[in-house]
């Protein structure tokens, strides 16, 4: 994973993410016991285009260019499958506004807080995350 991390902080230097942050079942690891958990849930957000809108298709452009593929909604960046998710709502925007920095191995890169990380399963509503 800290292959992954490295790329993702490329992706932040180059300009193709303003910002992200872990969450998910991965993001959960760096406060409770692991848990089983199929990918990499990464929250972005991304620079505007002139139009306003916002889209994932220049941060996967960079990622295909670098030789990284798609797997269904995932891209497989150094052997993990990565969901990116933009921030949508004003609560997605706090959590990755206050992300931790951390550290992962001896790679820098940032986790959703605790309390973000519970609002956000509860706000997405999935038996699961309940």
């Amino acid at each position: 994973m800290e292959k992954t991390l490295q790329v993702l902080n490329e992706l932040v230097r180059d300009g193709t993410l303003s910002r992200y942050a872990i969450g998910g079942a991965m993001g959960a690891t760096f406060y409770a016991e692991p848990v089983l958990t199929f990918d990499l849930d990464i929250f972005v957000i991304l620079p505007q285009t002139v139009s306003g809108l916002l889209t994932l298709e220049p941060l996967y452009e960079t990622l295909r260019a670098r030789g990284y593929t798609e797997e269904g909604e995932c891209v497989n960046i150094e052997g993990i499958p990565v969901q990116f998710l933009p921030a949508h709502n004003d609560l997605l925007v706090e959590a990755l506004t206050e992300a931790r920095e951390v550290f992962y191995e001896q790679t820098p890169t940032r986790v959703l807080r605790a309390e973000h990380l519970v609002a956000v399963a509860l706000q997405t509503g999935r038996d699961k995350d309940r």
